[in-house]
């Protein structure tokens, strides 16, 4: 039987206050046991909020450990966009579907 081998690569949709930064955030997320790599966009502003995309990878993410850390600096989770699991990362090719 194969060895589970957890989440490797995570992409969230979060809604985030201007306070804590982005900076702060990304720290924050960078130091969770199984992340090795953490990117954050900027993707819309209002007066009170900040849309953001965040990009995890790492070899053993645990989503709850991530939301919690995410909702504790006062953001939530709109939804997850991308999910990778297994031995390596697959990358995503485009269709004639995209085209």
């Amino acid at each position: 039987m194969n060895k589970l081998t957890g989440i490797r690569r995570l992409v969230l949709d979060v809604l985030k206050p201007h306070h804590p930064s982005t900076i702060e955030l990304a720290e924050t997320l960078s130091v969770i046991d199984g992340i090795t790599g953490v990117n954050i966009g900027l993707y819309e502003v209002d007066q009170k909020t900040e849309n953001i995309k965040i990009t995890i990878e790492g070899d053993q993410i645990d989503y709850n450990v991530v939301r919690q850390a995410i909702e504790k600096l006062g953001a939530v989770v709109h939804s997850i966009d991308e999910v990778a699991a297994g031995n390596r990362l697959v990358e995503e090719v485009p269709t004639l579907q995209d085209r």
